[in-house]
């Protein structure tokens, strides 16, 4: 890779990886709904503020309807799943969880006909399923229903994401990255915006809380796909993807150097599991570079 590919690579890591400990602080001021909600539209805003400044022409011939499917799954179920799940198994597990989305996106593009199974795909398949059923049955902390239904609204969460990723890849290989990603915050923000009456915001958020909503928002959110998108036309959809794995090394570290989280050893065994199963399956440093219309999407932490 280039210089220039590094750093970005290293800057969605880095970026990702310490995301996980910000939306902590935003769940926590916003609640949970008000997070997913307010991140969404400022995300969405930000961008379409960019591409007009940019003087960006931007097109969404493809319909409405795709870019709110894309929006409701890879945005709203995805965030509404990650932000629940986050407070409640911790950002340890809710990191390595989340790195197990290729591993649904290689279930759905083969039903789909999107992509044709391997034998190394099918093997990291199982071997990342494996690592999902140790991970979460054998946790360091006493298995309680909040905390059944965090790991349950992750796997959601990831689930949802891959959905919507072969969703995109099916019905939106023309669109482009700003229309895409734009159009599924805004989407996504709108859908979740009546749940704030149902789960309101808890309390008047502090000055500090705002900020640190903008900066996931903007920075977090928009401004790293910006940078993802660029990096996979520079070395490629496979092996941009591959950040995932760097970004659950250091949300891991994250949540147990500054939040005193902890794993057992066995857990330890099926984070491993999860994340070899991924790297059989996205094969992230092929000896042949293998073409794709269009990437899946990174997590939306």
């Amino acid at each position: 890779m280039k210089p220039k590919d590094i750093a970005a690579y290293a800057f969605l890591a880095v970026t990702w990886g310490l995301s996980f400990l910000v939306l902590l602080k935003v769940v926590h001021a916003f609640g949970w709904v008000g997070a997913v909600t307010l991140r969404s539209l400022i995300a969405g805003i930000t961008l379409f503020l960019l591409a007009a400044a940019t003087r960006r022409r931007l097109d969404f011939s493809a319909g409405w309807r795709h870019f709110a499917m894309v929006g409701a799954t890879t945005v709203a179920a995805q965030l509404i799943g990650l932000s629940y799940a986050t407070p409640r198994i911790g950002t340890a597990m809710a990191a390595i969880l989340v790195a197990a989305i290729p591993l649904f996106s290689m279930i759905l593009g083969q039903l789909w006909g999107l992509e044709r199974i391997t034998v190394r795909g099918l093997a990291g398949l199982l071997l990342g399923a494996a690592g999902i059923v140790v991970l979460v049955g054998f946790p360091s902390v006493p298995i309680t229903p909040s905390f059944a239904f965090g790991c349950a609204a992750s796997l959601f969460s990831s689930f949802s994401a891959a959905f919507g990723s072969n969703y995109a890849n099916r019905h939106l290989r023309s669109a482009g990255s700003f229309e895409l990603t734009g159009a599924a915050f805004l989407f996504g923000g709108l859908m979740t915006l009546p749940l704030l009456l149902a789960v309101p915001v808890p309390a008047m958020p502090r000055p500090v809380d705002f900020l640190y909503l903008v900066l996931l928002a903007c920075v977090m959110s928009a401004l790293t796909y910006v940078v993802y998108f660029r990096l996979v036309a520079s070395i490629g959809a496979t092996r941009a993807i591959s950040v995932e794995f760097a970004v659950t090394t250091i949300a891991v570290l994250v949540g147990t150097v500054m939040l005193g989280e902890s794993l057992t050893i066995i857990q330890a065994f099926g984070a491993v599991a999860i994340i070899g199963g991924c790297i059989l399956v996205l094969d992230p440093f092929p000896h042949r570079a293998k073409a794709a219309a269009l990437p899946s999407a990174p997590p939306l932490v």
